[in-house]
């Protein structure tokens, strides 16, 4: 879990542009991060799963 204050860090503007660094806004995971949903991939999975993603659905083949 990621502390209160690595939260409120990446919400600074950073010095130099290429110092910005993504967080999952819900949890705060730094890792595993897609930029199209604004979340990691675990919260994405959760999200998706109970269906508050939309138009994402689970795949099966």
């Amino acid at each position: 879990m990621s502390t209160l204050g690595h939260k409120a860090k990446a919400l600074k503007k950073p010095k130099f542009s290429t110092r910005q660094h993504n967080r999952c806004p819900l949890c705060g995971r730094p890792r595993g991060y897609l930029r199209k949903f604004n979340c990691c991939r675990l919260c994405f999975r959760k999200l998706a799963l109970i269906g508050e993603i939309p138009g994402v659905r689970k795949s099966s083949w």
